[in-house]
């Protein structure tokens, strides 16, 4: 997993990594929110979700202490990092202000 997620996120596209947790309930809100997201900014950017129970070694490597937490990146770059549910409109006009 790991050389798949440096590969994704060292793309020049846009990357949102939602690190979240199965038993995590702000967790499963984010979800249907990142399908918004999704719908909105179509090919523009990438959203993967990673299990920290499952990837803990990534967790570890981004120092993730809360879910669910968010990342964005462009080529390896982290742009912005933030826990806790955000609206869609907010994740939309995130994307959009890297896009430039």
């Amino acid at each position: 997993m790991n050389a798949k997620f440096s590969e994704i996120i060292n793309s020049a596209q846009l990357t949102l990594v939602d690190f979240y947790a199965d038993w995590c309930g702000p967790c499963k809100m984010m979800s249907p929110i990142l399908q918004e997201v999704k719908t909105a900014v179509k090919d523009d950017a990438k959203i993967i979700k990673i299990n920290v129970d499952q990837h803990q070694d990534l967790a570890a490597e981004f120092m993730v202490r809360g879910v669910p937490t968010l990342m964005l990146f462009k080529e390896g770059k982290m742009l912005w990092r933030q826990s806790g549910v955000l609206s869609a409109q907010d994740l939309v006009s995130l994307i959009s202000q890297h896009l430039k």
